[in-house]
Protein backbone atom coordinates (compact mmCIF):
# COMPACT_ATOMS: atom_id res chain seq x y z
CA UNK A 1 0.00 0.00 0.00
CA UNK A 2 1.13 3.31 -1.29
CA UNK A 3 1.72 5.53 2.03
CA UNK A 4 1.93 9.61 1.42
CA UNK A 5 5.36 10.79 1.77
CA UNK A 6 5.86 12.80 5.06
CA UNK A 7 6.47 16.36 4.47
CA UNK A 8 10.66 17.26 5.12
CA UNK A 9 11.17 19.77 8.08
CA UNK A 10 12.95 22.51 7.36
CA UNK A 11 16.05 22.70 7.88
CA UNK A 12 17.77 24.95 10.26
CA UNK A 13 20.09 27.94 9.31
CA UNK A 14 23.52 26.30 11.29
CA UNK A 15 22.75 22.58 10.29
CA UNK A 16 22.74 22.83 6.53
CA UNK A 17 22.54 19.04 4.71
CA UNK A 18 25.59 18.26 3.07
CA UNK A 19 24.98 17.12 -0.75
CA UNK A 20 25.40 13.88 -1.59
CA UNK A 21 27.72 13.04 -4.29
CA UNK A 22 27.05 11.49 -7.82
CA UNK A 23 28.45 8.19 -7.11
CA UNK A 24 26.95 7.69 -3.64
CA UNK A 25 23.82 8.11 -5.38
CA UNK A 26 24.86 4.94 -7.56
CA UNK A 27 24.80 1.33 -6.89
CA UNK A 28 27.94 0.09 -6.37
CA UNK A 29 30.32 -1.25 -9.07
CA UNK A 30 28.79 0.44 -11.14
CA UNK A 31 30.45 2.00 -14.33
CA UNK A 32 30.08 5.30 -15.21
CA UNK A 33 31.62 7.50 -18.79
CA UNK A 34 34.76 7.06 -19.31
CA UNK A 35 34.90 3.67 -17.71
CA UNK A 36 35.42 5.79 -13.89
CA UNK A 37 33.58 3.53 -11.61
CA UNK A 38 30.63 4.82 -9.23
CA UNK A 39 31.28 2.73 -6.12
CA UNK A 40 34.21 5.77 -5.46
CA UNK A 41 34.91 9.13 -5.65
CA UNK A 42 36.38 10.43 -8.79
CA UNK A 43 39.36 12.23 -9.11
CA UNK A 44 38.50 15.70 -9.18
CA UNK A 45 37.01 14.86 -5.72
CA UNK A 46 39.85 13.60 -4.13
CA UNK A 47 41.66 16.80 -5.19
CA UNK A 48 39.29 18.24 -3.55
CA UNK A 49 38.89 16.77 -0.54
CA UNK A 50 42.44 17.28 -0.90
CA UNK A 51 42.01 20.97 -0.67
CA UNK A 52 39.66 21.43 1.33
CA UNK A 53 41.57 19.59 4.31
CA UNK A 54 42.86 22.94 6.83
CA UNK A 55 45.74 21.01 7.57
CA UNK A 56 47.14 19.76 5.07
CA UNK A 57 47.23 23.04 3.46
CA UNK A 58 48.41 24.51 6.82
CA UNK A 59 51.12 22.25 6.09
CA UNK A 60 52.55 22.98 2.74
CA UNK A 61 52.24 26.51 3.29
CA UNK A 62 54.90 25.82 6.00
CA UNK A 63 56.94 23.57 4.25
CA UNK A 64 57.26 26.48 1.21
CA UNK A 65 58.00 29.21 3.85
CA UNK A 66 60.48 27.20 5.53
CA UNK A 67 61.89 25.78 2.08
CA UNK A 68 62.18 30.12 0.97
CA UNK A 69 63.70 30.66 3.48
CA UNK A 70 66.77 28.39 3.64
CA UNK A 71 66.92 29.42 0.23
CA UNK A 72 66.99 33.15 0.81
CA UNK A 73 69.52 32.54 4.11
CA UNK A 74 72.21 30.66 1.35
CA UNK A 75 71.48 33.67 -1.19
CA UNK A 76 72.02 35.69 1.57
CA UNK A 77 74.83 34.68 3.31
CA UNK A 78 76.71 33.62 0.01
CA UNK A 79 76.96 37.48 -0.68
CA UNK A 80 77.80 38.61 2.86
CA UNK A 81 79.63 35.98 4.58
CA UNK A 82 79.22 34.81 7.88
CA UNK A 83 80.46 37.79 9.72
CA UNK A 84 78.66 39.76 7.52
CA UNK A 85 75.42 38.02 7.41
CA UNK A 86 75.54 37.97 11.91
CA UNK A 87 76.19 42.24 11.52
CA UNK A 88 73.47 42.18 9.24
CA UNK A 89 70.46 40.26 11.62
CA UNK A 90 72.07 41.86 14.76
CA UNK A 91 71.29 45.58 13.04
CA UNK A 92 68.27 44.43 10.95
CA UNK A 93 66.41 42.90 14.23
CA UNK A 94 66.61 46.58 15.92
CA UNK A 95 63.72 48.25 13.97
CA UNK A 96 61.21 45.12 13.89
CA UNK A 97 59.72 45.54 17.57
CA UNK A 98 58.89 48.82 16.92
CA UNK A 99 57.03 48.39 13.38
CA UNK A 100 55.50 45.05 15.35
CA UNK A 101 54.64 47.17 17.95
CA UNK A 102 52.73 49.85 16.59
CA UNK A 103 50.92 48.00 13.85
CA UNK A 104 49.55 45.97 16.70
CA UNK A 105 48.79 49.52 18.51
CA UNK A 106 46.69 50.10 15.41
CA UNK A 107 44.87 47.04 15.15
CA UNK A 108 44.27 46.99 18.91
CA UNK A 109 40.30 47.13 18.43
CA UNK A 110 40.29 43.21 17.19
CA UNK A 111 43.52 42.15 16.99
CA UNK A 112 44.53 39.82 14.58
CA UNK A 113 44.94 35.98 14.97
CA UNK A 114 48.25 35.48 15.37
CA UNK A 115 48.67 32.71 13.11
CA UNK A 116 47.97 35.45 10.33
CA UNK A 117 50.45 37.85 11.53
CA UNK A 118 52.89 35.10 11.45
CA UNK A 119 52.18 33.97 8.24
CA UNK A 120 52.16 37.83 7.11
CA UNK A 121 55.67 38.41 8.79
CA UNK A 122 57.02 35.05 7.17
CA UNK A 123 55.47 35.60 3.84
CA UNK A 124 57.25 38.99 3.39
CA UNK A 125 61.45 38.04 5.46
CA UNK A 126 61.49 34.86 2.97
CA UNK A 127 58.79 34.68 -0.10
CA UNK A 128 58.01 37.69 -1.23
CA UNK A 129 62.17 38.52 -0.65
CA UNK A 130 63.36 35.30 -2.35
CA UNK A 131 60.87 36.42 -5.57
CA UNK A 132 62.10 39.79 -5.44
CA UNK A 133 65.59 38.84 -5.29
CA UNK A 134 65.58 36.54 -8.23
CA UNK A 135 63.32 38.73 -9.96
CA UNK A 136 65.38 41.84 -9.27
CA UNK A 137 68.62 39.65 -10.52
CA UNK A 138 67.17 38.38 -13.75
CA UNK A 139 65.74 42.33 -14.60
CA UNK A 140 69.60 44.09 -13.50
CA UNK A 141 71.53 41.84 -15.35
CA UNK A 142 68.70 42.35 -18.57
CA UNK A 143 69.33 45.74 -18.21
CA UNK A 144 72.62 45.96 -18.00
CA UNK A 145 73.38 43.70 -21.07
CA UNK A 146 70.77 45.75 -23.32
CA UNK A 147 72.51 49.37 -21.86
CA UNK A 148 76.14 48.16 -22.46
CA UNK A 149 75.28 47.03 -26.05
CA UNK A 150 73.43 50.09 -26.94
CA UNK A 151 76.19 52.92 -24.99
CA UNK A 152 79.01 51.29 -23.03
CA UNK A 153 79.55 54.60 -21.00
CA UNK A 154 75.79 54.53 -19.27
CA UNK A 155 76.33 50.76 -17.65
CA UNK A 156 76.52 52.79 -14.36
CA UNK A 157 72.84 53.45 -15.30
CA UNK A 158 71.39 49.66 -15.35
CA UNK A 159 71.05 49.46 -11.57
CA UNK A 160 69.14 52.80 -11.49
CA UNK A 161 66.94 52.32 -14.05
CA UNK A 162 66.31 48.44 -12.00
CA UNK A 163 66.18 50.36 -8.70
CA UNK A 164 63.82 52.26 -10.31
CA UNK A 165 60.72 50.92 -12.43
CA UNK A 166 61.83 47.02 -11.86
CA UNK A 167 62.05 46.51 -8.33
CA UNK A 168 58.61 49.10 -7.27
CA UNK A 169 56.65 46.16 -9.72
CA UNK A 170 58.47 42.89 -8.06
CA UNK A 171 58.60 43.31 -4.56
CA UNK A 172 54.84 45.17 -4.17
CA UNK A 173 53.75 42.53 -6.04
CA UNK A 174 55.36 39.91 -4.13
CA UNK A 175 54.30 41.64 -0.59
CA UNK A 176 50.60 42.13 -2.38
CA UNK A 177 50.23 38.10 -2.60
CA UNK A 178 50.05 38.02 1.13
CA UNK A 179 47.47 40.18 1.67
CA UNK A 180 45.70 38.69 -1.27
CA UNK A 181 46.35 35.22 0.33
CA UNK A 182 44.47 36.66 4.12
CA UNK A 183 41.61 38.26 2.04
CA UNK A 184 40.60 35.48 0.14
CA UNK A 185 40.78 32.69 2.75
CA UNK A 186 40.56 34.46 6.41
CA UNK A 187 38.01 36.74 4.92
CA UNK A 188 36.30 36.75 8.50
CA UNK A 189 38.98 38.31 10.04
CA UNK A 190 39.20 41.10 7.28
CA UNK A 191 36.92 43.59 8.20
CA UNK A 192 38.01 47.13 7.01
CA UNK A 193 40.91 49.78 6.39
CA UNK A 194 42.36 48.88 9.65
CA UNK A 195 43.27 45.14 9.05
CA UNK A 196 44.57 45.69 5.35
CA UNK A 197 47.13 48.75 6.76
CA UNK A 198 48.24 45.99 9.67
CA UNK A 199 48.51 43.15 7.67
CA UNK A 200 49.92 45.08 4.80
CA UNK A 201 52.53 46.69 7.16
CA UNK A 202 53.62 43.53 9.15
CA UNK A 203 53.97 41.45 5.65
CA UNK A 204 56.19 45.03 4.27
CA UNK A 205 58.05 45.00 8.24
CA UNK A 206 59.52 41.13 7.36
CA UNK A 207 60.22 42.17 3.77
CA UNK A 208 62.47 44.96 5.00
CA UNK A 209 63.94 43.05 7.68
CA UNK A 210 65.61 40.20 5.47
CA UNK A 211 66.55 43.08 3.10
CA UNK A 212 68.18 45.12 5.60
CA UNK A 213 70.10 42.21 6.49
CA UNK A 214 71.66 42.02 2.73
CA UNK A 215 72.16 45.93 2.67
CA UNK A 216 74.15 46.02 6.16
CA UNK A 217 75.86 42.93 5.85
CA UNK A 218 76.86 43.98 2.35
CA UNK A 219 77.98 47.68 3.88
CA UNK A 220 79.83 45.87 6.41
CA UNK A 221 82.40 43.63 4.22
CA UNK A 222 83.15 46.79 1.97
CA UNK A 223 84.15 48.40 5.00
CA UNK A 224 86.36 45.49 6.14
CA UNK A 225 87.74 45.54 2.85
CA UNK A 226 88.37 49.19 2.58
CA UNK A 227 89.49 49.74 6.19
CA UNK A 228 86.81 51.78 7.41
CA UNK A 229 85.25 52.18 10.74
CA UNK A 230 83.07 54.06 13.10
CA UNK A 231 80.24 56.30 12.67
CA UNK A 232 81.57 57.48 9.00
CA UNK A 233 81.83 53.97 7.55
CA UNK A 234 79.44 52.56 4.77
CA UNK A 235 77.65 50.71 7.92
CA UNK A 236 76.60 52.95 9.83
CA UNK A 237 75.15 55.41 6.89
CA UNK A 238 73.27 52.71 5.65
CA UNK A 239 71.90 51.66 9.30
CA UNK A 240 71.06 55.87 9.86
CA UNK A 241 68.69 55.62 6.34
CA UNK A 242 67.48 52.61 6.43
CA UNK A 243 66.80 51.99 10.27
CA UNK A 244 66.53 55.63 11.72
CA UNK A 245 65.29 58.02 8.94
CA UNK A 246 63.19 55.38 6.81
CA UNK A 247 62.26 52.52 8.90
CA UNK A 248 58.32 52.70 7.93
CA UNK A 249 59.21 52.82 4.27
CA UNK A 250 58.31 49.64 3.17
CA UNK A 251 54.89 49.39 5.36
CA UNK A 252 53.87 52.69 3.98
CA UNK A 253 54.34 51.64 0.50
CA UNK A 254 52.45 48.05 0.99
CA UNK A 255 49.97 50.01 3.40
CA UNK A 256 48.44 51.14 -0.01
CA UNK A 257 47.95 47.92 -1.28
CA UNK A 258 46.63 47.42 2.04
CA UNK A 259 44.38 50.20 2.27
CA UNK A 260 42.66 49.36 -1.47
CA UNK A 261 41.97 45.69 0.30
CA UNK A 262 40.66 47.21 3.70
CA UNK A 263 37.94 49.33 0.96
CA UNK A 264 37.23 46.52 -1.19
CA UNK A 265 36.41 44.54 2.13
CA UNK A 266 33.45 46.86 2.92
CA UNK A 267 32.07 46.97 -0.61
CA UNK A 268 29.33 45.31 -1.03
CA UNK A 269 28.21 42.45 -4.23
CA UNK A 270 26.63 44.79 -5.95
CA UNK A 271 30.10 46.56 -5.98
CA UNK A 272 31.71 43.79 -7.85
CA UNK A 273 34.06 46.12 -10.10
CA UNK A 274 34.88 48.12 -6.89
CA UNK A 275 36.05 44.90 -5.04
CA UNK A 276 37.80 44.07 -8.12
CA UNK A 277 39.51 47.84 -9.67
CA UNK A 278 40.40 49.32 -5.93
CA UNK A 279 43.14 46.90 -4.82
CA UNK A 280 44.69 47.46 -8.55
CA UNK A 281 44.29 50.97 -8.03
CA UNK A 282 45.87 50.37 -5.06
CA UNK A 283 48.96 48.61 -5.94
CA UNK A 284 49.85 50.54 -8.69
CA UNK A 285 49.95 53.92 -5.84
CA UNK A 286 52.28 51.63 -4.12
CA UNK A 287 54.40 50.84 -7.03
CA UNK A 288 54.57 54.53 -8.11
CA UNK A 289 55.52 55.76 -4.11
CA UNK A 290 58.34 52.94 -4.52
CA UNK A 291 59.35 54.10 -7.95
CA UNK A 292 59.54 57.68 -6.47
CA UNK A 293 61.36 56.75 -3.33
CA UNK A 294 63.96 54.84 -5.15
CA UNK A 295 64.85 57.47 -7.58
CA UNK A 296 65.28 60.15 -5.24
CA UNK A 297 68.56 58.43 -4.53
CA UNK A 298 69.52 59.59 -8.38
CA UNK A 299 68.87 63.50 -7.28
CA UNK A 300 71.88 63.99 -5.04
CA UNK A 301 71.30 64.52 -1.62
CA UNK A 302 69.03 67.86 -1.78
CA UNK A 303 66.97 66.17 -3.69
CA UNK A 304 67.02 63.16 -1.25
CA UNK A 305 66.18 65.17 1.41
CA UNK A 306 63.26 67.22 -0.63
CA UNK A 307 61.46 63.78 -1.40
CA UNK A 308 61.54 62.99 2.39
CA UNK A 309 60.66 65.75 3.69
CA UNK A 310 57.89 66.98 1.29
CA UNK A 311 56.98 63.65 0.25
CA UNK A 312 57.17 60.71 2.39
CA UNK A 313 56.88 62.51 5.18
CA UNK A 314 53.60 63.83 4.43
CA UNK A 315 52.07 61.02 3.18
CA UNK A 316 52.91 59.15 6.11
CA UNK A 317 51.11 61.25 8.55
CA UNK A 318 48.36 60.81 6.05
CA UNK A 319 48.15 57.18 6.69
CA UNK A 320 48.46 57.29 9.92
CA UNK A 321 45.48 59.53 10.46
CA UNK A 322 43.98 57.89 8.22
CA UNK A 323 44.25 54.62 10.53
CA UNK A 324 43.16 56.26 13.65
CA UNK A 325 40.14 57.63 12.01
CA UNK A 326 39.27 54.01 10.67
CA UNK A 327 40.03 52.50 14.42
CA UNK A 328 37.97 55.48 15.74
CA UNK A 329 34.95 54.21 13.39
CA UNK A 330 35.33 50.57 14.61
CA UNK A 331 34.76 51.34 18.03
CA UNK A 332 31.99 53.54 17.19
CA UNK A 333 30.64 50.39 15.44
CA UNK A 334 31.43 48.12 18.29
CA UNK A 335 29.13 50.71 20.75
CA UNK A 336 26.25 50.77 17.90
CA UNK A 337 25.77 46.83 17.01
CA UNK A 338 26.26 45.61 20.81
CA UNK A 339 23.24 47.98 21.71
CA UNK A 340 21.01 45.09 20.12
CA UNK A 341 22.38 42.66 22.18
CA UNK A 342 22.29 44.47 25.24
CA UNK A 343 18.46 45.41 24.74
CA UNK A 344 18.21 41.68 24.30
CA UNK A 345 19.80 41.00 27.91
CA UNK A 346 22.47 39.31 26.49
CA UNK A 347 24.96 42.66 27.63
CA UNK A 348 24.75 44.62 30.78
CA UNK A 349 23.79 48.47 29.77
CA UNK A 350 27.79 49.52 30.64
CA UNK A 351 29.05 47.07 28.53
CA UNK A 352 28.31 48.89 25.37
CA UNK A 353 30.09 52.34 26.03
CA UNK A 354 32.87 50.41 27.76
CA UNK A 355 33.74 48.09 24.83
CA UNK A 356 33.74 51.11 22.36
CA UNK A 357 36.91 52.57 24.40
CA UNK A 358 39.85 51.72 24.66
CA UNK A 359 40.78 53.19 28.10
CA UNK A 360 37.67 51.57 29.33
CA UNK A 361 39.01 48.15 27.99
CA UNK A 362 42.37 48.57 29.78
CA UNK A 363 40.51 49.86 32.95
CA UNK A 364 38.71 46.38 33.10
CA UNK A 365 41.48 44.18 32.41
CA UNK A 366 43.51 45.99 34.62
CA UNK A 367 40.48 45.56 37.74
CA UNK A 368 40.65 41.76 36.89
CA UNK A 369 44.20 41.57 37.22
CA UNK A 370 44.10 43.32 40.50
CA UNK A 371 41.23 41.08 41.70
CA UNK A 372 41.29 37.99 40.83
CA UNK A 373 44.75 37.65 38.99
CA UNK A 374 46.38 37.09 35.60
CA UNK A 375 43.72 34.23 34.50
CA UNK A 376 40.78 36.65 35.19
CA UNK A 377 42.53 39.70 33.05
CA UNK A 378 43.12 36.77 30.35
CA UNK A 379 39.43 35.69 30.37
CA UNK A 380 38.29 39.62 30.26
CA UNK A 381 40.18 40.14 26.82
CA UNK A 382 38.87 37.01 25.42
CA UNK A 383 35.44 38.77 26.06
CA UNK A 384 36.30 42.02 24.80
CA UNK A 385 37.83 40.47 21.46
CA UNK A 386 34.78 38.02 21.05
CA UNK A 387 32.08 40.76 22.09
CA UNK A 388 34.16 42.92 19.10
CA UNK A 389 33.90 39.75 16.61
CA UNK A 390 30.04 39.69 17.26
CA UNK A 391 29.52 43.85 16.65
CA UNK A 392 31.77 43.13 13.45
CA UNK A 393 29.90 40.45 12.11
CA UNK A 394 26.12 42.37 12.67
CA UNK A 395 27.69 45.21 10.84
CA UNK A 396 28.71 43.21 7.77
CA UNK A 397 25.37 41.55 7.68
CA UNK A 398 24.19 45.21 8.11
CA UNK A 399 25.82 45.98 5.02
CA UNK A 400 25.02 43.57 3.26
CA UNK A 401 27.83 41.21 3.44
CA UNK A 402 26.63 38.56 5.70
CA UNK A 403 28.54 35.11 5.57
CA UNK A 404 26.85 32.24 4.64
CA UNK A 405 27.57 30.70 8.52
CA UNK A 406 26.17 34.34 10.28
CA UNK A 407 23.50 32.14 12.09
CA UNK A 408 26.45 29.38 13.16
CA UNK A 409 28.70 32.11 14.04
CA UNK A 410 26.79 34.39 15.82
CA UNK A 411 25.21 31.93 18.43
CA UNK A 412 29.25 31.03 18.79
CA UNK A 413 30.76 34.17 19.56
CA UNK A 414 27.51 34.44 21.82
CA UNK A 415 28.04 30.94 23.60
CA UNK A 416 31.93 32.13 24.39
CA UNK A 417 30.25 35.64 25.90
CA UNK A 418 27.90 33.87 28.41
CA UNK A 419 30.85 31.70 29.57
CA UNK A 420 33.20 34.14 30.59
CA UNK A 421 30.55 36.89 31.81
CA UNK A 422 30.60 36.07 35.17
CA UNK A 423 34.43 37.70 35.42
CA UNK A 424 34.34 39.94 32.67
CA UNK A 425 30.75 41.91 32.99
CA UNK A 426 31.50 43.54 36.54
CA UNK A 427 34.92 44.69 35.16
CA UNK A 428 33.40 46.09 32.36
CA UNK A 429 30.37 47.67 34.40
CA UNK A 430 33.70 49.32 36.93
CA UNK A 431 34.99 50.78 33.72
CA UNK A 432 32.48 52.05 32.52
CA UNK A 433 31.90 54.60 35.44
CA UNK A 434 35.43 55.29 35.35
CA UNK A 435 35.28 56.55 31.82
CA UNK A 436 31.96 57.95 31.87
CA UNK A 437 30.32 59.03 35.13
CA UNK A 438 26.55 58.38 35.48
CA UNK A 439 23.89 60.71 34.50
CA UNK A 440 22.09 62.35 37.72
CA UNK A 441 18.91 61.24 37.63
CA UNK A 442 16.36 62.53 35.99
CA UNK A 443 13.78 64.91 37.37
CA UNK A 444 10.07 63.40 38.16
CA UNK A 445 8.27 63.96 35.03
CA UNK A 446 4.74 66.17 35.63
CA UNK A 447 1.83 64.23 35.96
CA UNK A 448 -1.37 64.93 33.92
CA UNK A 449 -4.22 66.00 34.96
CA UNK A 450 -7.44 63.38 35.81
CA UNK A 451 -9.28 62.91 33.32
CA UNK A 452 -12.87 60.92 33.50
CA UNK A 453 -12.12 56.74 33.04
CA UNK A 454 -14.04 56.62 30.02
CA UNK A 455 -11.81 59.22 28.29
CA UNK A 456 -8.50 57.78 29.37
CA UNK A 457 -9.41 54.31 28.27
CA UNK A 458 -8.47 53.51 24.15
CA UNK A 459 -10.78 52.52 21.77
CA UNK A 460 -11.33 49.22 21.71
CA UNK A 461 -10.36 47.17 19.32
CA UNK A 462 -11.31 43.74 17.39
CA UNK A 463 -8.55 40.97 18.68
CA UNK A 464 -7.39 38.03 16.80
CA UNK A 465 -10.13 35.84 17.14
CA UNK A 466 -12.77 38.64 17.26
CA UNK A 467 -13.23 39.45 20.69
CA UNK A 468 -12.39 42.71 21.32
CA UNK A 469 -9.65 44.37 23.23
CA UNK A 470 -7.58 47.34 24.28
CA UNK A 471 -4.02 48.59 23.54
CA UNK A 472 -2.26 49.86 26.37
CA UNK A 473 -0.75 53.57 26.27
CA UNK A 474 2.84 53.75 25.46
CA UNK A 475 4.79 55.03 28.50
CA UNK A 476 7.48 57.44 28.34
CA UNK A 477 9.99 55.42 28.95
CA UNK A 478 8.84 51.75 27.94
CA UNK A 479 11.62 49.47 27.64
CA UNK A 480 12.21 48.62 24.19
CA UNK A 481 12.99 44.67 23.43
CA UNK A 482 15.09 43.43 20.55
CA UNK A 483 14.44 40.70 18.02
CA UNK A 484 17.71 38.63 19.13
CA UNK A 485 18.17 35.32 20.60
CA UNK A 486 17.77 36.49 23.70
CA UNK A 487 17.02 35.15 26.86
CA UNK A 488 13.78 35.68 28.96
CA UNK A 489 13.19 38.71 30.80
CA UNK A 490 10.26 37.77 33.13
CA UNK A 491 9.65 39.84 36.21
CA UNK A 492 10.64 39.96 39.31
CA UNK A 493 13.89 38.74 37.35
CA UNK A 494 15.47 41.62 35.40
CA UNK A 495 18.97 40.67 32.95
CA UNK A 496 21.31 42.82 35.16
CA UNK A 497 19.58 41.50 38.76
CA UNK A 498 21.66 39.50 40.85
CA UNK A 499 19.82 36.05 38.86
CA UNK A 500 20.70 37.64 35.71
CA UNK A 501 17.84 35.23 33.88
CA UNK A 502 15.42 33.53 37.54
CA UNK A 503 16.34 29.89 37.87
CA UNK A 504 16.10 29.55 34.54
CA UNK A 505 18.93 30.24 31.74
CA UNK A 506 17.83 31.76 27.96
CA UNK A 507 16.86 28.61 26.58
CA UNK A 508 14.86 27.16 29.54
CA UNK A 509 17.79 24.80 31.25
CA UNK A 510 18.32 25.64 35.23
CA UNK A 511 21.70 27.49 34.83
CA UNK A 512 22.75 25.96 31.62
CA UNK A 513 24.57 28.23 28.59
CA UNK A 514 22.88 28.17 25.52
CA UNK A 515 23.39 25.46 23.25
CA UNK A 516 25.38 25.67 20.79
CA UNK A 517 24.32 24.13 17.23
CA UNK A 518 27.45 23.75 15.34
Amino acid sequence: MHQPASPQQPQQPWQPAPPVPAYARQPHGAVGPGGAGWGGPPRQTRWAALWGNKALRATGLVVLLALSGLVILALVREQTGTKGFLVGLGLATLPVPLLLAAFRWAGRVEPKPWRNLAFAFAWGACAATLVALIANGFATQWLTTTIVESSPDDEADADAWGATFVAPVVEESAKAAAVLLLFLFRRRDFNGIVDGVVVAGVTATGFAFTENILYLGTAFVSDQEFGYSGLRSTTAATFFIRAVMSPFAHPLFTAMTGVGFGLAAVATQRQRARRILIPIAALLAAMVLHGVWNGSATFGGYGFLAVYALFMVPLFGLLTWLTIWSRGNELGAVGAQLTTYQAAGWLTPPEPPALSSMRARGIARDLARRSRGPAAARTVGEYIAYATSLALLRQRAHRGLADPDFSARERELLQQLWQRREVAQPALAHAALSVRPPRPPRPPMPQPMPMPFAQAMPPATPGPYGQPHTQPMPTPHAETQASAPAPHRQPPYGPWSAQPYGPYGPYGAPGQPPQSHL
